[in-house]
């Protein structure tokens, strides 16, 4: 894959951060805020990357340069969060790649050789128009941690139009060829204190 030409990135700022009880992106690990360690990975696989967030002003400082921030707005006529799919779809709106990467901000494990080693089996996925990750056969895919097909974005408006908001749903309606996964540790969210105890008591910050 021609990186510059096939694939841009997309960060989600965008939770609420209630498990953890105060804003992941800024927990800093290894002396580094999540969310800029996760940008940072994604700028070693392509140069085009975006962070969608509703907290523009909050993460200006530690985004870094070559990001662009695009501000989440709320869809009309609703008040409770929208979550991720809605997310990805406003920074999809922005992408002109064949592919993009989609990244939670939470992903203290990422490892940016294996995500592009993933990223040169696009080419040769035929009709899969997603490339996802799971942890095991019984759980859900790993949407905030693969790649997908820009030429989704019509169908992901229409179901968003319809009301849907879960991401694992909407999967359902896509061929998706799965990932394996060398380190199953890259797949760790921090949403809770024990993820983040987990994370901090292997690298010793």
């Amino acid at each position: 894959m021609d990186i510059e030409q096939s694939l841009s990135a997309i960060v989600l700022a965008g939770g609420q951060s209630t498990r953890m009880g105060h804003d992941k992106a800024l927990i800093v690990v290894n002396g580094i805020p999540l969310l800029k360690r996760v940008c940072q990975v994604a700028l070693q696989c392509t140069p085009e990357v975006f962070v969608v967030t509703r907290s523009v002003d909050r993460y200006q400082a530690i985004v870094p340069p070559a990001c662009h921030l695009i501000h989440e707005s709320q869809l009309p006529g609703e008040t409770t969060p929208q979550g991720p799919l809605v997310g990805f779809a406003q920074g999809l709106a922005q992408i002109r790649t064949d592919w993009v990467l989609l990244l939670a901000c939470d992903l203290p494990n990422l490892n940016a050789q294996t995500l592009r080693d993933w990223a040169t089996l696009c080419d040769r996925a035929q009709e899969a128009m997603a490339l996802l990750p799971r942890q095991n056969l019984l759980a859900g895919w790993e949407p905030l941690c693969g790649f997908y097909r820009t030429n989704c974005f019509p169908a992901l408006q229409g179901a968003i139009a319809q009301g849907e908001r879960s991401f694992q749903r909407w999967l359902r309606s896509l061929t998706i060829q799965e990932l394996a996964v060398p380190n199953p540790g890259m797949l760790l969210n921090c949403n809770t204190p024990a993820d983040l105890w987990r994370v901090k008591s292997v690298d010793g910050s």
